[in-house]
């Protein structure tokens, strides 16, 4: 974090400042704090950081933002600490004129993020979102993390209600957004699709009425918008829509995947060392994201290239004899359809089998949701479906005759039964939400690893 004075953050926040000094770190706790430190006491469902100001101030902060003033403690007082904290990285944000790529969307949002970050890496230092702090206090937190030495940054941002987007949008001020799709995750708490185009609409909110757009002209709800919208809209495509960047002859083997970019009169080879069409569409957005930010081609394929899975999103291994595709860090109907589409043509010398958890925050649609996905495995062509949890039982019911199906709530039960049912030579895909953990029935089945 550059320096930046404690009074110029309480004059953004509209309060009093309550000493001199020079600020050169923000935290929210009292574990890490460094020398010249801002400690914000934010408030959560299971903890109130005013408890434990006194700990910070006498740890090293120069001072505390908070809701209410606490003894003779310098607290620059504020009616929200969670917005404070946004209010203080948007003003620092404004110290750095560099491209700022919001990324957002209901599935593909962190491998876009990712990818994006590949291709912008190949011209400029950039900063990006880390792991999973993609929200209203990952957000300001990662813009906080930008230095003079940054000449980008990409930041993916995810929500649950509608009003979150827009406050990260805000803070974040993007000069580049991604809309990646628009799907059901959050169905339960936006109400519809067209709730939650809504919500990841306000990504715009924060932007220069003439901040492009890049989207996808497959999505029958985002590719209106080159029509509706009057600021740049620049489309991609996988499925011969007319867009500005198409991809034809997409083949996958061994784990990486070729495909030609058309734009305009331009036909370039590409390749990508992950799998699935739907990766071949991040891949889109993302080049889109370098040439708007006036990249060379060749740096842009080269990012591509470089591109790796990351952390439980399609980590391909050997255990065991068998290929696993972990893939388990969240789901949706489509980030399913699309898993489901990657296993049953991966290259199998036994069986092709999918262990499938719940798909979490579907509201009502979570029956109807999970009946499509039986569907999707009814006809994928795959030999098994192990399905996991009380929603998944209703992937099981329509998975049909095709497939042998195996429905359990119970994680011993299904630890046991894949321990006694996988073969080498089997390609064995984890698929479900976070909130599934998946990743610990990967780790009680393969226990040797």
């Amino acid at each position: 974090m550059e320096p930046i004075s404690l009074e110029a953050i309480a004059e953004r926040l509209g309060t009093a400042c309550p000493c001199s000094a020079v600020i050169t770190e923000i935290s929210t706790d009292t574990r890490m704090l460094p020398p010249g430190c801002l400690f914000i006491a934010l408030r959560g469902d299971k903890f109130d950081g005013h408890a434990f100001v006194s700990n910070a101030l006498e740890g090293g902060a120069v001072a505390a933002v908070t809701e209410m003033q606490l003894a003779a403690h310098p607290c620059v007082v504020v009616a929200d600490t969670g917005q404070a904290l946004l209010d203080i990285a948007s003003l620092y944000r404004e110290q750095f004129d560099i491209p700022v790529v919001g990324i957002t969307g209901s599935v593909g949002k962190t491998t876009t993020k990712e990818l994006t970050a590949c291709v912008l890496s190949q011209h400029f230092r950039t900063l990006k979102t880390q792991e999973n702090l993609n929200n209203v206090i990952g957000c300001p937190k990662t813009l906080l993390g930008l230095t003079k030495e940054h000449g980008a940054a990409v930041i993916e941002m995810g929500m649950n209600h509608f009003g979150e987007i827009s406050r990260m949008s805000r803070c974040t001020k993007p000069t580049i957004a991604v809309i990646t799709n628009i799907g059901f995750s959050h169905i339960e708490n936006l109400g519809s699709q067209e709730g939650i185009l809504q919500a990841k609409l306000e990504m715009l909110e924060g932007m220069a009425e003439d901040a492009p757009l890049v989207t996808s002209a497959d999505d029958k709800l985002l590719a209106p918008l080159k029509e509706q919208l009057t600021r740049p809209v620049y489309t991609f495509s996988t499925e011969g829509n007319p867009a500005d960047v198409r991809a034809e002859d997409i083949k996958c083997e061994n784990g990486v995947t070729t495909f030609t970019i058309c734009h305009g009169e331009q036909r370039m080879l590409a390749v990508l060392p992950a799998i699935g069409e739907h990766n071949v569409k991040n891949a889109l957005a993302a080049y889109l994201v370098g040439i708007l930010t006036g990249m060379e081609v060749q740096e842009i394929l080269c990012g591509l290239a470089e591109y790796r899975p990351t952390g439980n999103r399609q980590n391909i291994s050997e255990k065991d004899g068998q290929t696993v595709i972990a893939d388990c860090y969240n789901a949706s109907p489509a980030s399913m359809e699309a898993a489901i589409g990657v296993l049953a043509n991966y290259p199998a010398e036994g069986r092709r089998v999918a262990v499938l958890g719940d798909m979490l925050e579907l509201g009502d649609m979570s029956e109807t949701l999970h009946g499509q996905v039986g569907d999707i495995v009814r006809r994928s062509g795959i030999d098994m479906a192990y399905c996991y949890g009380p929603a998944a039982r209703h992937i099981a019911a329509r998975a049909g005759d095709r497939v042998t199906t195996f429905c359990t709530e119970d994680p011993a039960l299904l630890t046991a039964r894949l321990q006694e049912d996988l073969k080498p030579g089997d390609v064995v895909l984890f698929k479900g939400s976070h909130g599934m953990h998946l990743e610990q029935i990967i780790d009680a089945v393969y226990v040797a690893e």
